[in-house]
């Protein structure tokens, strides 16, 4: 992870669901042989990291317990590790998952409660010694979406990820395996989200850490373009917003579409002049 840190094109995670119920691709790889087969097709299209996940935090998804989460992504992540050294991260609240997530071979802890979840979570992710990724999220999965409210969503954001950015030094996280990011779609009107967007480069500056932007698929693109529309027509807003991301300080972009996302931002970098 160290380009995080460092100039040139943003590292690009490709999106690895091993849950039934996901917004997008819920039960398409709930097989541990379809997920590792897609898998390799991510790391063919030029994914330069897997994030894995066995618990959907859709709008309104129900909690997993741990033992069913693990028995989703364990397989799958030591299979990938087997076949290839790409970085993998593991999308989990929960200490447990993420440790068993490691020992079978993850490199990287992505939390989208920001190490709030459990007690345990700072200490835990201190003794893991890996990279962690902290999320904004108001509420939870199942109720975030109600009736989301701020009174200043880029400075509420921006106090809330530098506070559990210190909680994860305080318990012994070192500064730079830390990355942040302003959930896109984690308890946020579509206003809110384009606010945030729009101040990518001053929440990078009010925290002091390496940005993830994840804005892939999501239900703000449809609402700008056609609530009526297919919901899974979202590639054009997706490849939009990750270049938006990228040209304003994003270092890491969490997309399901990897091919088109790395092809989008190749072409970016050479008109703009970076390659």
């Amino acid at each position: 992870m160290r380009r995080v840190h460092g100039g040139g094109a943003p590292l690009v995670m490709g999106v690895l669901n091993v849950t039934p119920d996901s917004f997008s691709d819920g039960g398409r790889f709930v097989r541990a042989a379809d997920a590792v087969a897609h898998a390799r097709t991510l790391i063919d299209d030029g994914a330069d990291v897997l994030d894995v996940g066995g618990e959907s935090t859709r709008p309104g998804a129900e909690a997993v317990a741990a033992d069913v989460e693990i028995a989703r992504v364990r397989p799958v992540i030591e299979a990938v590790r087997a076949a290839s050294d790409v970085p993998i991260s593991v999308d989990t609240m929960k200490p447990s998952v993420a440790c068993a997530a490691i020992d079978a071979g993850a490199d990287i802890w992505n939390d989208v409660s920001a190490l709030r979840h459990d007690p345990e979570s700072p200490r835990v992710a201190s003794t893991l010694g890996c990279p962690v990724v902290l999320t904004h999220m108001q509420g939870l999965p199942k109720t975030m979406q109600a009736q989301p409210r701020y009174d200043d969503v880029v400075v509420e954001v921006g106090r809330f990820l530098k506070a559990r950015a210190d909680v994860a030094r305080a318990a012994g996280v070192a500064r730079d395996a830390i990355l942040v990011d302003p959930g896109v779609g984690f308890g946020k009107t579509l206003d809110h989200n384009l606010e945030l967007m729009r101040a990518l480069p001053a929440l990078a500056k009010a925290v002091g850490k390496p940005l993830l932007f994840g804005a892939s698929r999501k239900r703000f693109i449809q609402a700008i373009d056609d609530p009526a529309r297919d919901e899974t027509d979202r590639l054009g807003g997706s490849l939009a917003a990750a270049l938006w991301a990228a040209a304003h300080g994003a270092r890491v972009l969490r997309v399901h579409d990897v091919r088109e996302t790395v092809q989008a931002l190749a072409v970016w970098r050479r008109i703009d002049g970076r390659e």
